[in-house]
């Protein structure tokens, strides 16, 4: 690690042009993530001089999290910069929809990598530095975080993308200021005459990380002033070890989970300590926040006693966890259903279901899926489960309910409100993941289409 503490602020641009040297190649899009505060501001002013030698793409991304009265002229300010050094800018406004007890900080947090996750960029470059590593090791001490919690941010990050859609490629994440204090970018600023906006509520020491600023780390220097160094020692220590618990979770997910779900049974025979860390290692590469150590021992625990037909339900973030048939599920929460009147397929190749984070695509071909000529004999329609709908995918076995197949087939109840039917007049003809009823089957040589259900959660 290079020392922060011989380094000269007009020697920031060379320490980050090493930086980006060593992870970037050139051709790369990198997108900054701009706050308007002086670290992100700097580090604008130190890419801008890089990105020609360095052969690099570069535009920058502002999240308004619209909690601040001044939320809308840093917003502008940003814009104003970026015009100024002549960079893309994106402005991303989120809704914070905060819940009894949770931290606002928390929330905006996620909201705010969710956005980045989102970016079409080879990285999100962020202004983090060393003081933001001392205070969130001591900050998350404080909360009895584990190891991971408390381990060094990483220079370089893989991004995690958003859940549910499958082959998107999220940015990864690069900090080039992680060895650098706040003091040497702030002098820096100084010395290129630059200006940049105040958070007002970072004076505010009602918040955790604010108080341990401006009341906690002071006291340190004092007695310890080397402590920065020191904590990020010890947080690259707790990465270590974070890391072979992560090697150990990834063993035991290769045993435990089929088809994205997570096997109860193997969950549960693990001990207890081996369990908590594969929940929570599989809880994080679906994307869903990591719950508080007691919440995941409670998960834990109604995952592991629950009775065989009790139907498990536990919120965390904007998803679900579900038990059904000894595997763990991972739902959205539930969206609108499908819109009446029900929707009418016009021969299209994809058709999307509003409300229902879904889509119906339509592959034509021959002696395959559905009869063509049978389907559109009558007006094809998309509708939901109204209850007693009946269907025949076996030409060798008689109709039965539509009920009794789903539950055959292990489609979870959840599910099964939310799966689009296939309707040729007023004749159920196709079920995602039943099959095709006997009636509609294409004969060899006859034009065909089939039908898929793709779920963009």
């Amino acid at each position: 690690m290079a020392s922060s503490k011989k380094l000269l602020p007009s020697d920031l641009p060379a320490f980050v042009e090493a930086k980006l040297k060593s992870w970037v190649q050139p051709g790369r899009h990198l997108m900054l993530a701009l706050s308007g505060g002086a670290d992100s501001v700097a580090l604008l002013d130190i890419l801008v001089q890089l990105r020609t030698s360095l052969h690099l793409s570069l535009s920058a991304v502002h999240v308004n999290h619209q909690i601040s009265p001044n939320a809308a002229d840093w917003a502008e300010f940003c814009t104003r910069l970026c015009v100024a050094y002549n960079i893309p800018l994106q402005v991303v406004k989120v809704d914070l929809k905060r819940q009894p007890g949770e931290s606002l900080e928390a929330l905006a947090r996620y909201a705010r990598y969710r956005v980045f996750a989102e970016q079409k960029a080879d990285f999100i470059v962020l202004a983090q530095h060393l003081d933001d590593q001392a205070e969130t090791l001591l900050l998350q001490l404080l909360r009895g975080a584990g190891a991971k919690g408390m381990s060094s941010m990483g220079e370089v990050r893989e991004g995690l993308g958003v859940r549910g859609e499958e082959g998107v490629k999220a940015p990864h994440y690069l900090r080039p200021l992680l060895d650098i204090s706040r003091a040497t970018i702030l002098e820096y600023a100084a010395l290129r005459g630059l200006h940049w906006v105040e958070d007002e509520s970072n004076a505010d020491i009602s918040f955790d990380r604010n108080y341990l600023r401006h009341q906690v780390m002071p006291l340190l220097e004092r007695r310890f002033p080397g402590y920065r160094v020191t904590f990020a020692r010890a947080s690259r220590n707790l990465a270590d070890s974070a890391q072979l618990s992560d090697d150990l979770a990834g063993m035991d997910r290769a045993l435990a989970v089929v088809n994205g779900n997570l096997q109860v049974d193997a969950l549960c025979s693990l001990s207890g300590a081996r369990a908590r860390n594969l929940l929570r290692y599989w809880l994080a590469e679906s994307g869903v926040p990591t719950p508080s150590a007691g919440r995941l021992e409670n998960l834990l625990q109604q995952l592991c006693s629950a009775r065989d037909d009790a139907q498990v339900h536990i919120s965390l973030g904007d998803a679900v966890i579900r038990r059904y048939r000894g595997e763990v599920h991972i739902e959205e929460m539930a969206s609108a259903p499908l819109t009446e009147p029900p929707l009418i397929w016009l021969l299209q190749d994809i058709l999307e279901l509003p409300g229902s984070g879904g889509r119906l695509v339509f592959e034509r071909t021959t002696g395959q899926g559905l009869s063509l000529a049978r389907l559109t004999a009558a007006p094809v329609s998309i509708r939901l489960r109204q209850g007693g709908e009946r269907l025949r995918p076996d030409c060798l076995r008689p109709t039965r309910s539509l009920k009794n197949l789903l539950q055959e087939a292990g489609v979870p109840p959840w599910q099964r409100q939310r799966l689009p039917l296939l309707f040729s007049g007023e004749k159920l003809a196709f079920v995602p993941g039943i099959g095709v009823d006997c009636e509609y089957q294409a004969n060899k040589d006859e034009p065909g289409v089939v039908v898929k259900f793709e779920e963009l959660m």
